[in-house]
């Protein structure tokens, strides 16, 4: 049975809890690869779920699941139902993850959908540069802040609210790390200036090759007419 102040909302109000999700990644070396991974894993990743410097979160998150991708992982659906809300894996591709928040049954909420694309590599720099941090075992870090926002909260989950867990931090304020938004959108910037780059080098080095071959043309027929 459902009791009334799991069903009544209290009207007007708004509860603003912070979280961060995203993934760390490593480089696997040879002599210290984890028992089990595959001989094509290049790397360790822990992809998760958390509060910001790693604060509680589960006195409103119940469980998470993490929907990785089916053909490389087996069960490809993980659901993690105490804290930390991660999961450790080895692999050597990126992909995308869905990740669903579900909440305590006191809240009477749905679950909230999230996605985050798994990153292993630094987005930036020279192949060499990219090479030297391979080889060092540099790790990665991706992650995004975001604010799950409770609109007019049952009168149990407000109770749960308001009397655990942080106040609501705003987004990019109060010295947010560089992993989270502003960071990761700098660098898709970078991998995408650096990607159009690469096209626009590839297409001048194919128009001075049909240039080239145009006047070698030419001169063929020119030796013909005379």
């Amino acid at each position: 049975m459902v009791s009334a102040s799991q069903t009544k909302r209290v009207k007007g109000y708004s509860v603003y809890r912070p979280i961060v999700y995203g993934n760390e990644a490593h480089p696997l070396p040879p002599d210290k690869r984890p028992t089990g991974a595959a001989a094509d894993h290049t790397h360790q990743w822990t992809i998760s779920v958390k509060g910001i410097n790693d604060t509680d979160i589960s006195y409103f998150i119940k469980k998470v699941q993490f929907k990785l991708h089916a053909e490389s992982y087996t069960p490809a659906i993980r659901t993690i139902e105490t804290a930390p809300f991660q999961v450790t894996e080895t692999g050597w591709g990126e992909f995308e993850i869905a990740i669903k928040l579900y909440f305590h049954p006191e809240s009477n909420e749905k679950p909230l959908q999230l996605f985050h694309y798994l990153k292993l590599h630094p987005y930036i720099g020279t192949e060499a540069e990219l090479e030297a941090h391979r080889l060092q075992g540099k790790s990665v870090t991706s992650y995004s802040y975001d604010e799950v926002v409770f609109n007019e909260p049952t009168e149990a989950m407000f109770e749960v609210l308001t009397n655990k867990g942080t106040a609501r931090v705003p987004p990019r304020a109060r010295g947010a790390k560089g992993e989270f938004v502003e960071e990761t959108e700098r660098m898709e910037l970078d991998k995408l200036g650096a990607g159009l780059r690469k096209v626009k080098e590839q297409t001048d080095l194919i128009k001075q090759k049909a240039l080239a071959k145009e006047k070698e043309v030419a001169e063929l027929r020119r030796r013909l007419e005379e």
